[in-house]
């Protein structure tokens, strides 16, 4: 079947639509993976932790499931490339780690509160966006691009098509497809298994609902962009991936579509730009969690506290925007979509993040102390 406007606006209007679930769900259950690493840094609480990776669980076996069903090929996505850019992973990940504690939240979590009525959020946003522009094509993308992304390992060197796990198990001989299925499982399996074997988890329907709700979720994203939106493009007679930016099968991830909001709004009558899955997804999420907030009655306004909260949101705006583009994802992008590929830059920065906001909470608490 042939794919055009038609296409791309479908892609970029089930973006939306499962958006707006995601904000809704987001905000009832406050999904938060800073404070999933802050509940577990003050209180050892692990709980919203672990709604976190009951979501990744969900998305693995979904992705996965899809992969094998045919209907979406995950080696298509930024995420399995064979460059393994390790240091961008790392340094990416921290920075964002940092900037999110200072900025109250990850992009999500911005987005979300901006539907409740943050405008400690709006500000974050606004600054997210300019410097994740910035790391796209701007100032920050010159060191991006000069010092980080060159120290890399390309595995397609050694003959390794991706650097998703079963890719890299296949390099020795094994069947691909199989090993898919194997690792996908055992790591879905771990996850479950670490996630309920907590009786105090298992007793909380919130977390229950909001990890499988949002892991679901990423799982539609992938069938959205890499199926319903993977078609012939009728002027190249090519497979193209419409309504994407990266021009590949993608899933949820809130930096780099804020980057193409804010470009898409300050150049508007550029006919070459259009709405996008990312960008329609920023903005549902905005849009289902003020639905929620308004119909539960926990819509407020709120500001800052003084001038140093205000730049400290400010300073973690521009923390986020360079390292989510830097490490190719946040705590959804790179923690959740990516992570659900298997992808071993997915998981190191995954764990980047969690080390970047863990070790400044822990600076906040020595400064606090000290004075």
């Amino acid at each position: 079947m042939e794919g055009g406007a038609h296409t791309a606006a479908l892609v970029a209007w089930s973006g939306f639509a499962l958006a707006v679930i995601f904000g809704a769900v987001g905000n009832k259950v406050n999904f938060c993976t800073m404070g999933a690493v802050s509940d577990i840094v003050n209180m050892g609480d692990w709980g919203r932790m672990r709604m976190w990776l009951l979501s990744i669980a969900v998305a693995i076996a979904g992705a996965y499931t899809l992969q094998s069903a045919g209907l979406v090929d995950l080696s298509k996505s930024i995420y399995t490339a064979p460059s393994f850019t390790w240091l961008s992973f790392i340094v990416g990940g921290f920075v964002f780690g940092v900037g999110m504690t200072l900025g109250s939240g990850c992009g999500s979590k911005t987005l979300i509160r901006i539907g409740g009525g943050n405008l400690k959020s709006l500000v974050v946003y606004v600054f997210l966006a300019i410097s994740a522009y910035m790391t796209l094509r701007g100032l920050f993308g010159q060191f991006r691009v000069s010092v980080l992304q060159p120290v890399a390992i390309n595995f397609e060197a050694w003959g390794i098509k991706g650097q998703d796990l079963p890719s890299l198990f296949a390099s020795s001989g094994a069947d691909i497809n199989g090993l898919r299925i194997i690792i996908a499982a055992v790591f879905t399996a771990a996850l479950l298994i670490f996630v309920f074997k907590d009786r105090e988890f298992r007793s909380n329907a919130n977390f229950i609902t909001g990890g499988i709700v949002v892991g679901l979720l990423v799982v539609a994203g992938w069938y959205v962009t890499g199926h319903l939106g993977y078609k012939e493009n009728p002027d190249t007679l090519e497979m193209t991936f419409f309504g994407t930016n990266t021009r590949a099968a993608e899933s949820f991830s809130f930096v780099a579509p804020l980057a193409y909001t804010l470009e898409l709004l300050m150049l508007w009558t550029d006919k070459s730009l259009a709405v996008t899955f990312g960008i329609a997804a920023a903005a549902g999420v905005v849009a289902g969690s003020f639905i929620y907030a308004k119909a539960s009655g926990n819509f407020r306004w709120e500001s800052f506290a003084n001038v140093e909260d205000l730049a400290n949101h400010m300073t973690g705006g521009v923390l986020m925007g360079f390292g989510g583009v830097t490490a190719l994802g946040c705590t959804v992008g790179q923690g959740i979509s990516g992570f659900s590929t298997l992808a071993l830059g997915s998981i190191l920065t995954f764990v980047a993040i969690i080390a970047g906001s863990a070790a400044t909470m822990k600076y906040q608490y020595w400064k606090i102390m000290r004075e």
